[in-house]
């Protein structure tokens, strides 16, 4: 009988489902993390430019004064 032996990589995950690569893993979450950055992005987009942004609030204020 022929011994059966295994050599795992440094990046691969054995799980119950199969093989999983943390290459995949690292791209998931750099996937998300540049979502996260688009929202965050346009949030402060938002609050700067917007209807009732900073730039606006400068304005009104120099006016006031």
């Amino acid at each position: 009988m022929k011994k059966l032996t295994s050599k795992r990589k440094k990046n691969e995950i054995y799980t119950n489902t199969g093989l999983i690569s943390n290459q995949a893993i690292t791209l998931i979450s750099l996937v998300i993390t540049i979502i996260i950055l688009i929202i965050l992005a346009g949030v402060a987009i938002n609050l700067s430019i917007g209807e009732n942004g900073i730039f606006k609030r400068v304005k009104i204020g120099k006016e006031q004064y």
